[in-house]
This record gives C-alpha cells, sequence and structure tokens, in this order.
C-alpha cells in the first residue's frame, strides 16, 4: 500500500524506500478512531453555518438589497411551466443547460410547498447529502474530516447564492460520484456522467482516473449514462440540444477572467463598449469582446492539452491523484471560460473538499485559496455587483482580486498535481507482515490497487 505517512526504513536499488513490516496484528496504515467530538463539531457547525445561511435567504438577514432569489421565483419557475408542456424553452436564449436540468427544474413541483420554499429544501437536502458523503470518506483509514470542513465553510461563504441556484444539486452528484470514482468505478463514473447530464463540468472530474481498468469502467459508465438519460429525454421532450446554440453566441460575462481589462480599461476612460443584459448574464459587448472570447476558447483548448500531456507523463498514482486532478481541470475550465457566475465557486469548494478529505492530498493551499475566492465571490455579488457592472474602483478591485487569486490558483494547482506524479519520486511500499523463514516485497502495482480497496 501506498504509505501516506511514516518513516521509510531502507532505499532500495530501484528507487523504492521500503518500509519496516509491520508487527502481527497490526495494519499497514493506522489510523486512530475519530472521536465523537469532532463528530459532534462538524454536526454543529454545519448547522450553525446552514441555519445562518437559510436566515439570508429568507432575507431575515440582509447582506444587501439585490435580490439574489429572482433566479429560481421568476425564471426556474417559469422553465418549469414550460417543461410541464411537454418541450423545453427552445425560445427562451437564458436556458443554456443541458437536458438533465429539466428534471431539476420539474423536482420542485413533486413536493408540496411553493416552487420556491420547495427549490430551498432540496438544495438543503443535496446539501445535507455531500455533507454525510465527506464525513463517511473521512471516517475510513488514512482519510481525513479535513474535507468535510472544507464544506461546512466553503458553502456559506458564497452566501444566499448558493441556495437560490442549483450548482449545489449538481457540485453534490459530482461529490458522491468522485468519493466512489476508485472504490466502484460503474457508480462513479454513472455518477458523474449524470452530473454531465445536468451541467456538464462534472465529466471533468474524469481527468485523474487511474490508467487501466478504473479508467475504462468510469468512463464507460459516465458515457453510457450521458448518452441513455440524454436519448430518453430527447425522445420525451422537444428542444433537447437548442442549448448548444445558445452557448456557442454567448459573450464576456462581466465576471469572468477575460472582462479584467475591459474593465480596467473602462475605468481609465479607455474602453466605450456596452454592458447589458445578453443571453441571460450582463455582458461586455463592443471593441475587442470577440478578440479576447478566442483567446479565452485558445486558453481553454492550451489547458487541456496540458493536462493530456500530464496524463501521458505521469508516473506516480496516490489515492489522492484522482481528486486532484479533477480539481485542476476545473479551475483550468473555470478561469479561462467567457463566464464566471457566482454559483461556480461551489463547484470549486465541493472539489476541493472531496481533494482534503486524503491526507496527502497536494491541493490543501489551493483549497485554501479557494476558500478565500470564495468570499470575495461574495463581497463582489451580490454585494458589490453594482459598482462591477459600472467599472467603478472598489467593484473592480474586488473582482481583479478574486480572478487573479483563482488564476493563481490554477497555476499552483497545476505545479502541484505535476510535482506529485513525477516518476523520479521515491515511492514508499509497506510490506506485508514477512514469515519466520523469508519475505516477499510487495509490487509496486499490486500495492496501489490494495490502497484503493482500502480507501
Amino acid at each position: 500500500m501506498l504509505a501516506q505517512d511514516g518513516q521509510a526504513g531502507q532505499t532500495g536499488s530501484g528507487g523504492v524506500a521500503v518500509a519496516a513490516p509491520p508487527s502481527p496484528g497490526a495494519t499497514a496504515v493506522s489510523a486512530a478512531a475519530p472521536g465523537r467530538g469532532a463528530l459532534w463539531g462538524l454536526g454543529a457547525g454545519w448547522l450553525g453555518t446552514r441555519t445562518l445561511l437559510v436566515l439570508t435567504v429568507l432575507g431575515v438577514l440582509k447582506l444587501t438589497s439585490l435580490d439574489v432569489t429572482t433566479d429560481v421565483s421568476v425564471i426556474y419557475h417559469g422553465w418549469y411551466e414550460v417543461l410541464q408542456t411537454g418541450t423545453f424553452p427552445m425560445d427562451d436564449v437564458t436556458w443554456q443547460y443541458p437536458p438533465g436540468a429539466a428534471l431539476v427544474m420539474l423536482l420542485p413541483g413533486l413536493l408540496p410547498w411553493s416552487y420556491l420554499i420547495s427549490f430551498y429544501v432540496i438544495c438543503g437536502v443535496f446539501d445535507a447529502l455531500a455533507m454525510g458523503m465527506l464525513v463517511r470518506s473521512g471516517l475510513r483509514k488514512g482519510r481525513s474530516f479535513l474535507g468535510a470542513w472544507v464544506w461546512v465553510v466553503g458553502v456559506p461563504l458564497l452566501g444566499p447564492t448558493v441556495y437560490c441556484r442549483y450548482d449545489i444539486i449538481v457540485t453534490a452528484i459530482a461529490v458522491a460520484g468522485l468519493l466512489v470514482l476508485l472504490r466502484r468505478p460503474v457508480l462513479g463514473g454513472f455518477l458523474l456522467g449524470l452530473g454531465g447530464l445536468v451541467k456538464i463540468w462534472p465529466l471533468l472530474a474524469l481527468a485523474g482516473t487511474p490508467r487501466g481498468r478504473r479508467t475504462r469502467r468510469s468512463w464507460t459508465a459516465a458515457l453510457a449514462a450521458l448518452s441513455g438519460l440524454a436519448f430518453l429525454l430527447a425522445a420525451g421532450m422537444n428542444g433537447a440540444f437548442q442549448f448548444l446554440t445558445f452557448q456557442a453566441d454567448r459573450g464576456i460575462e462581466v465576471e469572468s477572467v477575460g472582462a479584467l481589462p475591459l474593465h480596467f480599461a473602462r475605468l481609465l476612460g479607455g474602453w466605450h463598449g456596452l454592458v447589458s443584459m445578453n443571453y441571460g448574464s450582463v455582458e461586455l459587448l463592443g471593441p475587442w469582446v470577440t478578440v479576447i472570447s478566442k483567446v479565452s476558447m485558445a486558453a481553454t483548448v492550451l489547458g487541456f492539452a496540458w493536462l493530456l500531456y500530464w496524463r501521458l507523463r505521469a508516473r506516480r498514482w496516490q489515492p489522492s491523484t484522482t481528486y486532484d486532478a479533477a480539481l485542476a481541470t476545473l479551475l483550468i475550465f473555470t478561469v479561462t471560460s467567457r463566464v464566471i457566475s457566482p454559483q461556480y465557486l461551489v463547484w470549486l469548494v465541493g472539489l476541493a473538499a472531496v481533494c482534503l478529505t486524503v491526507r496527502g492530498s497536494s491541493q490543501r493551499p489551493v483549497a485554501a485559496m479557494v476558500l478565500v475566492a470564495t468570499l470575495l465571490t461574495t463581497l463582489e455579488f451580490p454585494m458589490a455587483f453594482g459598482q462591477v457592472v459600472n467599472s467603478q474602483p472598489w467593484g473592480v478591485t474586488v473582482l481583479a482580486a478574486r480572478n487573479l487569486l483563482l488564476v493563481a490558483a490554477t497555476v499552483v494547482s497545476c505545479r502541484r498535481l505535476w510535482l506529485s506524479t513525477r516518476g523520479d519520486q521515491v515511492a514508499t511500499l509497506v510490506l506485508p507482515p514477512s514469515t519466520p523463514d523469508h519475505g516477499y516485497p510487495v509490487r509496486p502495482g499490486i500495492a496501489y490497487e490494495q490502497s484503493l480497496l482500502d480507501d
């Protein structure tokens, strides 16, 4: 098993540090049983933060005069009314989601309360499910509760927006899929495929699956879930893939990384374009927008090309590698996108939390950067969104700090992922108890397979 902690013994000729065998009856990785205090602390933290979150969502506690609930009460509910007729909102350019999103929009109608309250309840249930999965993962040998704490702290940092968008539902599905991916690749692939049918990005979490059988099984399951359910929705409703046309026509959203040069130019009086609601978000329209859009798309292609290169060159795979690669992939996708809506940060919080369930994760500093970026996002939206839209100093400053921090997090994430999988690093193996006559070392492949099963 790949050891997470402990002292290595001697170094063999093959560049493998061999640890002393455990004493009879001892396990390869010892982990102290979690105290009840840790579980009670997590439960109290989740309950306390979610109570405050619900109070802000309901308007009892106000962060700003901007109403962030209209996406649910007006837009989502409007889509719900159209979807009930058996067709997708084909004439609504704000519908830019895969066909699985229709299932999310229809779900609140099954509950007895108003559409708005029912939506909040569903968000709370999926929030709790993600929390439960992270806690359950933290109870396993060699794992940590730090991931659960990232979820406890990170979700409310996004303010009421997090329960007023359906991204927390998608994130919970992606968290569940990633956490079971190594032990049950078919189930993990199915869940990530289901998430991809709802909002595409969970498919990116498959970027770091271990080469070989697990990759084949998980990718096949994801493709089967995605294509099978998409076919059923397309067969039962009209306009399932109309969203592709709307996505292709999007411009530069005011909160994206690509918008920063235009904000600074506008602030200094050097850009005279328009800021207008376009394709469901506030976008910058005018000079240089087309150029920046092309640069953003080229950056996405280059980022994914680097990921492919990393995957081909990676030589060491640890239980944390799959999770770390998923976070790095999502960061590349986010910072190179033409759109960074505030709710995108809950995606990053979710995958950062999954990474930190493994003690050997390379992404700890990245997770801290994501949490700070989430807080800055709430300062930017909804608290200073008017200043962002008008390119005023405070709004541009906060937005620049958030976006540059995300860019830095992406660079750090990719670099640490690369270093953690370099082939010239020393792997530590824990040998099984030796027999009185002789002992046989564990081959790295077998050790790695066993470490996955022990997760």
